[in-house]
């Protein structure tokens, strides 16, 4: 096995990726005040509160896995940019996604924001499928 050091825009996007914990950590102190029945929302809400949260830090993590690994690649050009970014954006669209199409007043059903969570999970699918492919020929 060869040593590598993590390239600049690794350490870059995956300092940048840590930083978002902080954002995940105000998310799981807003669940509890929604648990104790401090904001109200309707069962519809509060699933999707806690399917944005749960989404945000799983993603985070497997995104800064991913990030380890794109370095490894011999992946160039906008295949690099796919396997190296789709992950992170997942995080971000698949949350928000969760959190902006719940957003209102007694709401029971998802706005046309939802479209978020499905952008994501093609953000997703490009990163992680173009990664593993980048790692099996190289």
């Amino acid at each position: 096995m060869t040593s590598l050091q993590l390239g600049q825009e690794t350490r870059w996007i995956a300092g940048v990726v840590l930083l978002t914990i902080v954002t995940i950590e105000f998310g799981g102190w807003f669940l509890t005040r929604i648990v104790r029945g401090e904001i109200p929302m309707t069962p519809f809400q509060q699933a999707f509160a806690r399917a944005g949260h749960a989404h945000a830090g799983v993603l985070v993590i497997l995104s800064l896995v991913c990030e380890l690994y794109v370095d490894y690649t011999g992946l160039g050009g906008v295949a690099l940019w796919i396997a190296r970014l789709g992950v992170p954006a997942a995080a971000i669209l698949m949350s928000a996604g969760f959190f902006v199409s719940s957003i209102g007043r007694d709401v029971t059903r998802p706005n046309r924001l939802i479209v978020l969570v499905w952008i994501g999970a093609l953000c997703l699918a490009a990163g992680v499928l173009t990664l593993g492919i980048g790692l099996l020929t190289s």
